[in-house]
């Protein structure tokens, strides 16, 4: 229950479907006061925002240590704890990204194109907020501050739906953003949580048509496959992260060593850290790379050639559920592929659309593999933890978008803009 239901509840009725289709109606009411806020007034509700979330820093690690006590409890992951886990660093991380987001430009009203036609019409094609976002999303607080801050940002209310994993945490945080939003005389519903309804809650989000203008899952595979095809309302597939690297017989192996270790290791539960390395059979950095990996604690999921590579090494046998694996943890699926063709046609097979990543010293190689994958994002000689809004220079991302539709890869503000057409004219009539 949130701290302020007393708000968000309807009284009257009992009927989830439709106290969530009053909570997007007053959504709705919410962005049209946005509507007409201009950059200052929405910078400074994002700076009132970051500036009660570290003046609330201890009550918003004490809720998030019960949520990580009831994870442990219920013998959730370590993978998943880590993406629940809430401390002064990830905090200052959630404040820094909301500073980005002050620092960015207001997408809204920014002029896609525009001319005067030959009969005098002037046409402008503008963007705009999409109006009222919802996501559903799980074990992730800081997706609660992250969406909220890019939905004010880009003019858009939203409702959230945040998982019973990480209740307590987003329980304050919604708290604490909806009483910046009034300090700043902001609705407190551009910025509401739907958790109290639990599941049917968020089943009715998905069917909230109409209301909802768009829905934006976030998680693991179930939940965003859930979305993608229970939802009435317009989805934004974003990503499962099966992310590749293909290592190339004249990759460098000092660089290769130091990409894989930081892709893999860096911070291994979450969408963008690689989960199956490709290497050519006559690369000579293979054995160093693969003995970099397994000293650092990652345990090799090899074929029968890969494993030949590192005598004494303990490795498991690779399967056909490796290739399609998003392992999440110190695990990585591994191949040696005869050519680069091999390479291309096993990430064509087993990707996600996510990132996919080259190691190489030939530039026709890389130039190849840029032109022929097609997922969201390409790495030439660099970690795939790159792919990421804050690190793209995004600002915080609303997620990693895999389909091929308007948003696609780590969506920032802009991605949460939609178009509109502006026509003057001084009387004309069509003839």
């Amino acid at each position: 229950m949130s701290l302020d239901s007393a708000e968000t509840k309807t009284e009257s009725t009992t009927d989830v479907a439709t106290s969530v289709n009053q909570l997007a109606d007053r959504a709705r009411r919410a962005s049209r006061t946005l509507a007409r806020a201009n950059r200052d007034w929405k910078d400074k509700a994002l700076r009132a925002i970051a500036d009660t979330i570290d003046s609330h820093r201890q009550q918003i690690m004490a809720a998030n240590a019960k949520d990580l006590e009831n994870g442990r409890e219920r013998g959730t992951s370590a993978a998943m704890l880590d993406r629940l886990k809430l401390d002064d660093q990830r905090i200052d991380g959630l404040i820094s990204a909301l500073e980005e987001l002050i620092g960015l430009p207001d997408p809204v009203g920014r002029v896609v194109r525009g001319e005067t036609l030959p009969n005098g019409l002037r046409m402008r094609q503008i963007n705009v907020p999409m109006g009222v976002i919802g996501t559903i999303y799980e074990a992730r607080p800081n997706v609660t501050v992250d969406i909220a801050g890019l939905s004010l940002k880009s003019g858009n209310a939203v409702l959230l739906r945040g998982g019973s994993a990480a209740l307590n945490s987003n329980v304050a945080l919604v708290n604490y953003i909806r009483n910046a939003l009034e300090s700043v005389s902001l609705p407190r519903d551009l910025v509401i949580s739907v958790d109290e309804y639990g599941r049917e809650g968020a089943d009715a989000m998905m069917a909230a048509r109409g209301r909802i203008d768009v829905l934006i899952p976030r998680g693991g595979r179930e939940l965003i496959q859930r979305v993608v095809t229970t939802a009435k309302v317009p989805v934004i597939e974003t990503g499962e992260g099966n992310v590749h690297i293909f290592m190339s017989a004249s990759a460098d192996e000092e660089m290769a060593t130091d990409i894989l270790l930081n892709a893999k290791t860096h911070r291994p539960s979450v969408c963008n850290t690689v989960e199956t390395l490709l290497i050519a059979k006559d690369a000579p950095a293979a054995p160093a790379v693969l003995r970099a990996l397994a000293e650092a604690g990652v345990t090799l999921h090899t074929d029968a050639r890969v494993a030949s590579l590192v005598p004494g090494i303990e490795t498991i046998a690779a399967g056909e559920d490796d290739w399609r694996n998003e392992y999440l943890d110190l695990d990585i699926a591994v191949k040696l592929v005869d050519t680069m063709d091999e390479a291309l046609e096993h990430i064509r097979e087993y990707s996600t659309g996510h990132t996919e990543a080259i190691i190489t010293s030939s530039l026709a190689e890389s130039e190849r593999f840029i032109a022929e994958i097609e997922s969201a994002a390409v790495i030439v000689n660099a970690s795939t933890r790159f792919t990421d809004g804050g690190q793209l220079g995004l600002g915080a991302e609303v997620g990693i978008s895999t389909q091929k539709m308007h948003a696609r890869g780590p969506m920032g503000l802009s991605e949460l803009t939609t178009t509109k057409w502006i026509v003057q004219g001084d009387g004309h009539i069509r003839k």
